[in-house]
């Protein structure tokens, strides 16, 4: 039997999680989100003057992005993919200045 520390913020999650797991698989997704070659990053280029100025000289680009992962109640691979890759034409991503990546464990 597994414990919890009543005063811990996650503690609920972490049994939340424990209980899942012992019911069968969670799958495991993560989006990796960029923007396609071409279009603008205004925050890459900040964050590249912010590391010249703080002296990391060599940084030629930068290119910023979202990183977002997601617990899916669902055994099956190839039906938490298709689910995500849903939710990245729907919602997680714009497809217009956006690409993406999904990776399954």
């Amino acid at each position: 039997m597994k414990k919890w520390h009543a005063g811990s913020a996650s503690a609920s999650r972490q049994k939340n999680n424990y209980e899942q797991n012992r019911k069968g698989r969670i799958v495991k997704a993560r989006v990796h989100i960029t923007l396609k070659n071409g279009v603008l990053d205004p925050q890459g280029k900040a964050i590249q003057h912010a590391l010249s100025a703080l002296g990391f000289d060599g940084v030629d680009d930068v290119r910023q992005g979202k990183y977002i992962e997601l617990d899916l109640q669902e055994t099956d691979p190839a039906k938490a993919e298709a689910a995500v890759e849903e939710m990245c034409k729907k919602l997680l991503s714009n497809m217009v200045i956006e690409n993406y990546t999904i990776e399954i464990e």
